[in-house]
């Protein structure tokens, strides 16, 4: 809807031909440019690449801060690290670790991720 107050269009309505030319109404389908089915399947596989990579270190992480820490801390505590018994040192500090190595192997795996779908900067 056209609000502007010209010398052609006293009202400020817009034109008959705006309102009354189907073509003008842009609330249908937009037509489909062939190369979006290919960039959609190609982000849709990185996507799942993606998520499979992040569920994969995020289960990583749950074990060995929580199992590590607390389901196998009995067990562990029969070995020592660094004076410490083993449950003990990855309930404090040893899941802290395990996370940022995960976080500097998802950084280094996401670049290979992007190059491959050539999404990289």
């Amino acid at each position: 809807m056209n609000t502007s107050n010209s010398p052609t269009d006293p009202g400020g309505y817009g034109s008959p031909d705006e309102d009354d030319n189907p073509a003008a109404d842009n609330s249908g389908p937009m037509p489909r440019n062939p190369d979006d089915s290919e960039t959609s399947e190609t982000e849709g596989a990185y996507w799942r690449e993606n998520l499979r990579l992040l569920i994969g270190l995020m289960a990583i992480w749950f074990a060995c801060s929580y199992g590590a820490g607390i389901l196998f801390r009995d067990f562990l505590d029969q070995f020592m690290l660094g004076g410490y018994p083993l449950g003990f040192w990855f309930a404090q500090q040893g899941s802290i670790y395990i996370f940022i190595a995960l976080i500097f192997f998802y950084v280094v795996r996401m670049k290979q991720i992007e190059r491959k779908y050539d999404l990289d900067d």
